[in-house]
């Protein structure tokens, strides 16, 4: 029943915050002038404002919120680490420093589309970097090897940073790696839907294998479970989904940990049937996150990643000092 009731809550909400950033921003659109615009084969300025500002905007933060959700739940069973989550293998980092690489170079002033693409690049690189480090030993060499890669890509963002040849290449890199969906196109989404749904589907084949998981690998192993495969599923379910979502987002922290955490209690903690209510949850998360950015008034629009992290901040102290208190 508990379940039930979460699926209808989080179903109702997603709607609601959808419709919510088709609605809201600089120009204020009813539900009955949305409704008029889209039905009207006259072209208005709403029509334009919806379906090319507004539209490919709220489904970017569907998709980025959902696939963050995703990995984030299936990393957390995988790793058997309530504190995992898409940027521990180094992904997210990865997919920073490619988009990095494309603006310090002035290859994203030639195309908006080269910062996400060299962003997806860096993110299966790093993810791939990750998988050979780690390819003989178990989840804690995947771990430190995530951690590795992620350090270096952090290293090459920041060096960037330092050697950035003019104010204005720095600006560039700093306004990305805080985290946006503003100015996204049509283009963007095409651009991300199709990795990231691709993502989500090697990431959802996981899903018996993380419930054999919760007993252990050996345990596991003896129920019939390949959890070399169901590795490699989840590292590049990862790769695809959140490399593409972080290409065209920028760095979004904090959902993938958040996300799961916040559906786990009404599901019975089991980590297969977290999936698909993280999924929905991350999706809100994001999603709301944006509205909230529009109507937060202190000048310049504040940043997604920046507002998601100044409310996970706090959650990820509590989760910390809850887990102190359970463990023995």
């Amino acid at each position: 029943m508990k379940s039930r009731g979460l699926w209808i809550i989080l179903a109702l909400s997603l709607i609601a915050s959808a419709c919510a950033s088709l609605l809201v921003g600089q120009v204020w659109i009813t539900p009955a002038q949305a409704l008029r615009a889209l039905t009207s084969p006259q072209p208005s300025l709403a029509r334009l404002i919806l379906v090319e500002v507004r539209a490919p905007r709220t489904l970017l933060g569907v998709l980025v919120g959902g696939i963050l959700g995703l990995s984030g739940a299936v990393l957390q069973g995988l790793l058997r680490n309530p504190l995992a989550e898409p940027g521990l293998l180094g992904v997210s980092m990865g997919a920073s420093l490619g988009a990095v690489i494309a603006i310090y170079y002035g290859i994203a002033a030639v195309t908006p589309l080269a910062g996400p693409l060299f962003g997806l690049v860096g993110g299966l690189v790093t993810a791939g970097t990750a998988l050979m480090l780690a390819r003989r030993g178990g989840t804690l060499a995947l771990i430190l090897a995530g951690a590795a890669v992620s350090s270096v890509a952090g290293a090459g963002v920041s060096l960037a940073l330092n050697l950035a040849p003019n104010p204005y290449a720095a600006y560039e890199i700093t306004t990305w790696l805080m985290g946006s969906l503003a100015d996204r196109s049509w283009d963007h989404v095409a651009l991300a839907a199709p990795l990231i749904v691709a993502g989500g589907v090697l990431l959802c084949l996981t899903t018996r294998a993380l419930d054999a998981l919760a007993l252990g690998e050996a345990q596991a192993e003896s129920l019939g479970i390949d959890v070399r495969a169901a590795r490699l599923f989840a590292l590049f379910g990862t790769a695809l989904g959140v490399g593409a979502a972080t290409a065209v987002a920028g760095a979004i922290g904090f959902v993938g940990l958040v996300a799961p955490h916040l559906v786990r209690p009404f599901v019975g903690h089991a980590p297969g049937r977290t999936l698909a209510p993280a999924t929905l949850a991350g999706a809100v998360i994001v999603t709301v996150a944006d509205v909230t950015t529009r109507l937060i008034r202190l000048g310049p629009e504040i940043k997604l990643g920046v507002l998601i992290s100044l409310v996970g901040a706090p959650f990820f102290l509590w989760l910390v000092l809850k887990m102190r208190r359970t463990t023995p």
